[in-house]
């Protein structure tokens, strides 16, 4: 599997760089479900709070098999579960859904602003290459970036395809078509592989 290879050939060439995206989309993706979590609440669904997902522990939101991914090849998942029948909005559904990728934008603009400050009223490293913990921002930034544009495709189970089928009846009707699964199933494989590669 080439994104496998290409990922574990960081643990020896670059370590530094392995384990700065581990932190980062492990703390990306926490705070991703956490912002989902948020707007049910705030929607009046309080399901987050009872099963316990509101926490900082990735274990909770991600899992153990997600986590083996990202370590593994630098694929990774997570989940809130929420109760959309107790939403109060006619949009709850929709609000809820892009709450966890608006919480990556807002990730991303304040990981990206601080690597400029830093590398504007800060020193580089040496020969003018910034340092580990420039790099960190710059690739946290980045990283919530790619989560915010692939979690608003709308491909079920991205939170794009719930946003739209709140707005688009149409739409709500072939993503609820069971005929329609196995090319969404397939449609999201594929974007979920090559996400990763990208990445």
């Amino acid at each position: 599997m080439p994104v496998l290879a290409l990922f574990i050939d960081l643990i020896t060439k670059a370590p530094e760089y392995y384990f700065s995206i581990i932190i980062a989309v492990v703390i990306s993706i926490v705070l991703h479900e956490l912002g989902h979590g948020v707007a049910a609440i705030w929607q009046g669904d309080d399901t987050p709070k009872v099963t316990g997902h509101m926490t900082w522990n990735p274990m909770v939101h991600m899992g153990g098999f997600s986590l083996f991914l990202l370590v593994m090849a630098g694929i990774a998942f997570g989940q809130m579960p929420v109760t959309p029948s107790r939403f109060r909005s006619r949009y709850g559904n929709a609000m809820v859904a892009a709450a966890g990728p608006v919480t990556n934008l807002l990730l991303a603009l304040i990981g990206l602003t601080i690597f400029g400050l830093w590398v504007k009223y800060g020193s580089l490293g040496p020969e003018g290459v910034p340092t580990a913990g420039q790099r960190f921002f710059w690739l946290f930034g980045m990283i919530n970036l790619v989560l915010c544009v692939f979690n608003m495709l709308p491909i079920p189970p991205l939170d794009g395809s719930t946003v739209l089928a709140d707005f688009s009846p149409p739409f709500r009707r072939v993503m609820r078509n069971p005929d329609n699964q196995p090319f969404f199933m397939g449609a999201f494989l594929l974007v979920f592989f090559f996400a990763g590669w990208i990445f």
